[in-house]
């Protein structure tokens, strides 16, 4: 997994207002559909890109068939697409960069395509790979913690979890 700073993190998610998420999805069960809500509700502005759902509506926010279609502005274009599509998106938003002002790549979870990073990096963006933007805004604001919730209780207990039985223990 490619290593990137809390730092360089924290930049990117609190200078980020726009982001276009392409391969988002409508499906309530799929994890871009839980990464906008979050997103959404944490203030972040949202163009889900879907060409199979161009017009619809996700959550409330318009889908676009690609990002050409997207207004501008868009600081962030968060792939949500197997790694094999990344350079396609990459190379399209190279085409839209000046025009909605992109200035990060981000790819998901399992994403890593080091020819897509590549151009965007020579053209001037911030690439981070094989990430969630709503995991690491949990987990660098505190309301993620290792148990995957922060309780806001600090104790020496270690935390309940089911075993194979079905009953809970100690681990």
């Amino acid at each position: 997994m490619p290593q990137y700073s809390d730092d360089l993190i924290k930049s990117i998610l609190r200078s980020t207002k726009t982001i276009a998420m392409v391969g988002a999805s409508g499906n309530d069960m799929r994890p871009s559909y839980f990464a906008m809500m979050y997103l959404l509700a944490k203030g972040y502005v949202i163009h889900p890109i879907n060409p199979g759902m161009a017009g619809k509506q996700i959550q409330g926010q318009t889908v676009y068939g690609s990002l050409k279609d997207v207004p501008a502005p868009v600081d962030m274009v968060d792939i949500f697409r197997a790694s094999d599509a990344a350079p396609g998106i990459v190379r399209e938003a190279l085409a839209e960069k000046d025009r909605l002002g992109i200035k990060t790549i981000w790819m998901q979870l399992g994403i890593v395509n080091e020819e897509a990073a590549t151009m965007a990096r020579e053209a001037g963006l911030t690439v981070i790979m094989d990430r969630c933007p709503k995991i690491e805004y949990g987990r660098l604001s505190g309301e993620i913690g290792w148990m995957g919730i922060n309780r806001r209780v600090i104790d020496n207990r270690k935390p309940l979890l089911f075993s194979k039985g079905g009953n809970l223990k100690r681990v």
